[in-house]
């Protein structure tokens, strides 16, 4: 397991971690955004509907781990880098999916984050990316947050603020 001072921000949809990712991008910290939503908006782009992106949850849930992975291994460990999204959240999502969360599992031991900020969730909103509802969020939160825990992570919550304060609340712990 290689040790890194990447930081990953995470929480249920809705909860805020885009805008706070945009916003440590903004200050010139170097983020890498959700690798789901990327690819979704992508698919979208090629005139695909949600349902058929999704169709196949494997095939789905596995190429957004795999992606993860792929851009976690091209990254020094030195730099600090903040993640919309750590490799964990792919075992909640397996989970959510009823697929066997074995590899995301094995996949997330590979590195160690330094910090991971969880968010607490704001109302739900739906938008043309999502397709979870009020239940499933609830859901994502708890699945979530328990992957991260069965991993060992001491979770840092971040309470309902406004941008600004939620990325200087982060930028604090560094």
């Amino acid at each position: 397991m290689r040790q890194t001072n990447w930081c990953v921000i995470t929480g249920a949809p809705c909860s805020g971690k885009t805008a706070v990712i945009d916003e440590l991008k903004r200050r010139g910290f170097h983020v890498i955004n959700e690798v789901a939503r990327a690819y979704i908006d992508e698919q979208l782009a090629e005139g695909l509907l949600l349902y058929q992106i999704k169709a196949d949850e494997l095939q789905f849930e596995r190429h957004i781990l795999n992606e993860k992975v792929r851009i976690e291994v091209s990254l020094s460990a030195n730099e600090t880098v903040f993640f919309d999204r750590g490799l964990p959240d792919s075992i909640a999502y397996f989970k959510l999916s009823g697929i066997d969360s074995t590899e995301p599992l094995k996949k997330s031991g590979y590195h160690r984050y330094k910090h991971v900020f969880f968010f607490e969730r704001f109302g739900f909103s739906k938008d043309q990316v999502r397709s979870e509802n009020e239940a499933t969020a609830d859901k994502l939160d708890f699945l979530i947050y328990d992957s991260y825990r069965m991993l060992g992570y001491d979770l840092v919550p971040v309470p309902k603020l406004p941008i600004l304060e939620r990325a200087d609340f982060i930028l604090t712990h560094l």
